[in-house]
């Protein structure tokens, strides 16, 4: 029997031994070409099954730019810096970056943010690395690429899959957009109303999902029907906020045909995991309950994860035994570490919080570099300037060991710890990012039949909720916090949610779909304006295409 790491091995070998050689060909996704709706790879490149696989997956790596905590300013940091569970504070001399945080996290963006601009242009960008192998397979002859008819069906209905990925999430963003299916035509879109993108996005997964591949190993870090599925939970999920329609029953059909494991299974039969640790450790291919990633294998392919430039400290390697360190940046919002109960087995395993010790030695503290240089580095729940004592509190008020850390995802460990415990692991790097897991199915269909019932919990609903929260607790533990029908209010399941999915990239959406994001207060943050529910279209794309309508409340 294969033992995890050869199994990890064989079942990605084929997605990265082409990515290897895609990246040394095209290079990092961080040239910002402005003409992002005409990306494209080449005429010349579809002779062999090769080069035709290296194209159908070209938008995956992209991918890492935007949808996961990259280091760039894409999706991901858009739909969790501007919520009320993570901030990115300045923190002494580091971290004010012209204020572009602050302006997210207190709402005050504008419409020529360099940001907006940079995440617009990178999720065009990989549509159009969708655009163009679509055409390019569509219009050539089976033969001449060295591929079967079913599997040249399945790589397109597979990239149209993953496009209508990348126009949800930008009508996520953005609501009102150009949708374009043709590299470069029109050379200047038109603004599409956010119900017809909606309908658009509907319409290409419900055509495609059929012809797509089931969720297999195969399909690691891919799109295949189960993805689409998911796809079709969140589009329904928020089909209210995005198209004034709610969509409650098609969110639970969608719900029903990955739990019933109808649209296959990256292990076996789709399941959740056991335990809280599995969908974010270094062998989290493994786990039951994925169905989309963004997968990474340093071992094959020197392609890693790109987050902890995002949230690690300066001196983050000797707290976990590896060689990456980040740019002390995000951080968990003040109180948010209070929301866990101390029972709750989440609130040690994915946030950081205390006294910081070396993993080679625990009996050593790790030094901090910064206001606390040669003392013991202590990451607290509070961001002000305590070696002051001052009380003031706000973004601008951190030092270097300001805010609770993430600590959801595991690198693993580069050097073994004391009397080689734990050893190195030899899988180091190679964890993938989820995008979908089964407990986000479980939760968005708890939540429509909730808001179907009037906002009233029913028994299926709590037996879903409490499937994934008894994860967080032990046997003893977890009888007297199971949800009932009574303690399982909206407002409870924001929370939870909120408990469940920290760092995951979902604050934004449900913040407004609970009617929250612009009327609430948190920490230092006061309501915003109803408009700011979206983003504006980025000043710099309404210059270079004057068919691109603003959104509301920016003109």
């Amino acid at each position: 029997m294969l033992d995890s790491n050869k199994l990890k091995m064989k079942n990605k070998s084929i997605i990265y031994g082409v990515l290897a050689g895609i990246l040394s060909i095209t290079g990092a996704c961080t040239k910002l070409d402005e003409n992002a709706y005409s990306q494209l790879l080449t005429d010349n490149f579809y002779n062999n099954k090769t080069e035709v696989l290296s194209a159908v997956l070209r938008p995956y790596t992209h991918a890492n730019a935007w949808v996961t905590p990259s280091g760039q300013d894409g999706w991901w940091r858009l739909a969790e810096l501007s919520g009320d569970q993570l901030a990115w504070p300045t923190k002494g001399r580091h971290g004010e970056d012209g204020g572009k945080w602050k302006r997210l996290h207190y709402h005050s963006w504008t419409v020529d943010e360099g940001g907006l601009n940079q995440a617009w242009v990178l999720m065009n960008w990989g549509m159009g690395l969708c655009n163009d192998p679509i055409e390019n397979i569509e219009k050539r002859d089976i033969g001449q690429m060295g591929i079967t008819q079913a599997e040249k069906d399945a790589y397109i209905a597979e990239l149209k899959l993953l496009r209508a990925f990348h126009y949800l999430k930008l009508m996520d963003l953005f609501g009102n957009i150009p949708v374009v299916t043709k590299v470069g035509i029109p050379e200047r879109p038109e603004t599409m109303p956010r119900k017809e993108v909606f309908n658009f996005i509907e319409s290409e997964i419900k055509t495609n999902i059929d012809k797509a591949p089931k969720l297999s190993r195969a399909m690691v870090g891919r799109i295949s029907q189960a993805a689409g599925y998911a796809m079709l939970v969140e589009l329904y999920l928020n089909a209210e906020v995005w198209t004034g329609t709610p969509r409650w029953d098609d969110c639970i059909a969608a719900a029903n045909k990955i739990i019933s494991g109808e649209a296959g299974a990256q292990n076996g039969v789709m399941a959740l995991d056991p335990n809280i640790t599995d969908q974010f450790k270094t062998t989290n291919d493994l786990s039951k309950e994925a169905i989309f990633s963004i997968a990474y294998n340093y071992s094959i392919a020197n392609f890693q994860p790109s987050w902890p430039a995002e949230f690690y400290h300066f001196k983050q390697q000797q707290i976990y035994g590896g060689g990456r360190n980040g740019n002390d940046g995000i951080v968990v919002v003040p109180g948010v570490f209070t929301t866990y109960e101390d029972a709750d087995l989440r609130k040690r395993e994915w946030l950081l919080e205390g006294p910081m010790f070396q993993f080679v030695d625990p009996t050593k503290p790790v030094l901090a570099s910064e206001e606390y240089n040669g003392s013991q580095l202590v990451f607290v729940d509070n961001i002000r300037k305590n070696k002051t004592g001052s009380t003031v509190s706000n973004m601008s008020e951190g030092e270097e060991n300001s805010g609770v850390r993430f600590n959801k995802y595991k690198l693993g460990n580069q050097f073994p710890g004391p009397g080689g415990v734990p050893a190195v692991d030899v899988n180091y790097n190679n964890g993938d990012w989820n995008i979908y897991r089964l407990t986000m199915i479980y939760f968005a269909k708890a939540e429509a039949i909730m808001r179907k019932n009037g906002g009233v919990a029913t028994a299926e609903a709590v037996q879903l909720i409490n499937d994934c929260k008894k994860r967080a607790f032990t046997e003893a533990n977890f009888a007297s916090r199971a949800y009932t029908t009574t303690t399982l209010t909206l407002d409870e399941l924001l929370a939870e949610r909120g408990r469940e999915f920290i760092f995951e990239g979902m604050r934004r959406d449900d913040l407004i779909r609970f009617g929250k994001f612009t009327s609430a207060s948190w920490w230092d943050h006061t309501p915003s304006a109803a408009t700011k529910a979206l983003y504006p279209i980025p000043l710099r794309q309404l210059t270079l295409n004057t068919n691109l309508k603003q959104n509301p409340g920016y003109n």
